[in-house]
């Protein structure tokens, strides 16, 4: 009798459990584009007033001027003629902008994937001289229904929903996006602004030379407002950076540091190269040195957090001085013996260099998590996550705050 009590119970408890399922709740995040034509587009590129500063990438400093990237908004100008007291005048929208070059008074930006040249004369007024077509093959983002729809930008919605936890995913949410089509040391003729270490637009002489992630873009900038495309070189996939040094350009790759001469300046050659585990990798160069950072991270991939001094006098043979451990190094600039670095959270770093078989740590300046620096008349001007530092350089040891521009 017993055991047909426990029998029938049984059977009584897996018919409940089959009527009275759990129920689970599961969390999306939606992402849907914002589209615009290529002529809305292009019709916002003006300048406008001041705006605070959000989400900074690359510079450029040139005169007593910073051209600093709002990324994929556009550029603040930035009046520095008092580092101590930098003023932000204005604004120029170009939308997907990333990296920026300057000769003289004209710029030259990425709007997505086309190349725009402007005449900023009248920074409060500035004139679209000339925009070339599909040049980069990179950061465009189109319609799948409609190639002129340009994506914008992403608006996101987070959706809780209720399923049976049999069908959770083991709980999980997901992230989707919608993609239905929607609505509508140079020599030149005129002055040229430095870049930093992490940029992928560089001007030398008659020429501007872009990097995307797999190809070398020339441009023939001889006549400054009508620039034409020269050429185009493909490189291993994963290029990063370029800087330019005498009449050499340094790429950095995700693989290595290739260097090109420009002898024939509409063909560079490739002469020399060094080649490293996988990270990323800035590089900078000096007569005898070039100094390539490397560091992980998701887009970077590998585990090498470190500095790599890299002997350049025989260029097609560089040749391994010695590595430096670092957190997690980002740009870099050299100015006489000092180099400093952005070693991202662990703050910038400050070395004498002057024996490069013995980098000597002179300062860390803690609390700020540095991105890229430019160093120009004994000034730093670093780019972090939480605004633009400037700091006064000329005592290596005792480097001094002059402002910081916040962030909003």
């Amino acid at each position: 009798m017993k055991k047909k009590l426990f029998l029938f119970g049984l059977v009584i408890t897996m018919f409940l459990q089959s009527c009275m399922k759990d129920n689970c709740t599961r969390t999306y995040t939606m992402w849907t584009p914002v589209y615009k034509t290529t002529a809305e587009v292009r019709a916002n590129i003006k300048s406008s007033n001041p705006r605070l500063i959000d989400n900074p990438g690359k510079l450029v400093v040139i005169g007593n001027y910073i051209y600093l990237n709002e990324v994929d908004k556009g550029i603040h100008v930035i009046d520095n003629s008092d580092p101590t007291k930098p003023i932000n005048k204005h604004f120029i929208e170009i939308p997907g902008n990333v990296d920026v070059a300057i000769k003289g008074n004209i710029l030259y930006a990425d709007l997505y994937t086309d190349l725009v040249t402007l005449d900023v004369t009248n920074q409060s007024s500035v004139q679209v001289s000339k925009i070339t077509d599909d040049v980069f093959e990179h950061r465009r983002y189109t319609s799948m229904a409609d190639t002129n729809l340009i994506i914008v930008d992403w608006i996101k919605k987070d959706t809780t929903v209720t399923t049976e936890c049999a069908n959770n995913w083991q709980g999980r949410g997901g992230v989707f996006m919608d993609l239905s089509s929607g609505s509508n040391g140079i020599s030149t003729s005129q002055a040229v602004g430095t870049g930093g270490s992490m940029a992928r637009f560089t001007i030398l002489n008659d020429y501007l030379y872009t990097v995307t992630n797999s190809a070398l873009n020339v441009f023939n900038i001889s006549s400054p407002r009508n620039p034409s495309f020269a050429n185009k070189l493909m490189l291993p996939w994963g290029i990063e950076t370029i800087y330019p040094f005498k009449n050499n350009l340094f790429i950095g790759s995700t693989t290595g540091m290739f260097i090109y001469g420009t002898t024939t300046p509409n063909v560079p050659n490739q002469i020399g190269r060094f080649t490293h585990a996988r990270a990323c990798d800035p590089v900078i160069a000096d007569d005898n040195f070039a100094y390539v950072t490397l560091r992980s991270g998701n887009d970077c991939a590998g585990f090498n957090n470190q500095i790599d001094v890299i002997n350049i006098q025989n260029a097609t043979n560089p040749t391994l001085v010695k590595t430096y451990p670092l957190t997690n190094p980002h740009g870099l600039a050299k100015a006489g013996n000092t180099l400093l670095i952005c070693d991202g959270t662990a703050g910038l770093k400050v070395y004498n260099a002057a024996n490069v078989n013995n980098l000597v740590l002179l300062q860390t300046i803690a609390g700020i998590n540095a991105y890229d620096v430019i160093a120009i008349n004994n000034i730093a001007i670093v780019v972090a996550k939480d605004g633009l530092y400037q700091y006064n350089i000329s005592n290596p040891s005792n480097i001094l705050l002059l402002s910081k521009t916040a962030i909003h």
